[in-house]
């Protein structure tokens, strides 16, 4: 009884990896992408953006082969649809200047109240998770270059 149980399992599993997931398109050609258009970003917040913050608010996701296998293909096109909501530093020149500062604001916010990178993201992805020192990198790069979009 068991064994059956368990090869129906299996048989809905596999049966429900032939349902369509529309992953959100990806693209390597962003024109107006932030890192592209202000190449005085410190490296190492370049590297901590590219690490923690591109796969959900860019254009240049890299799926994992997890994204391919139900359920977590519907959890990870819906976290990738909803960040670049929120966020998409690959339209980052077709903000105006008042909606840049407010998205600066954002950034300083949701790390400093540990709400970016999602902790679900950081449990599969180690490496995206943001030390104390990568915090306050990215906190004071993003609060300087607020300020120098004031001027």
């Amino acid at each position: 009884m068991k064994k059956t149980i368990l090869y129906i399992l299996f048989a809905i599993f596999i049966l429900l990896q032939l349902i369509p997931v529309e992953l959100p398109t990806t693209s390597m050609d962003n024109p107006d992408d932030l890192l592209l258009n202000n190449t005085d970003i410190p490296n190492e917040v370049v590297d901590i953006l590219k690490n923690s913050c591109y796969d959900c608010h860019s254009n240049e996701t890299h799926y994992p082969w997890y994204s391919k296998i139900f359920p977590t293909s519907i959890l990870v096109a819906r976290d990738t649809r909803e960040g670049r909501l929120e966020l998409n530093f690959s339209d980052w020149e077709n903000l105006s200047r008042v909606n840049k500062i407010g998205v600066l604001e954002d950034i300083v916010t949701a790390i400093t109240l540990e709400e970016m990178p999602m902790r679900i993201y950081t449990l599969i992805h180690q490496d995206a998770g943001l030390s104390s020192e990568d915090k306050e990198l990215v906190i004071n790069w993003a609060e300087e270059f607020s300020d120098n979009l004031y001027d």
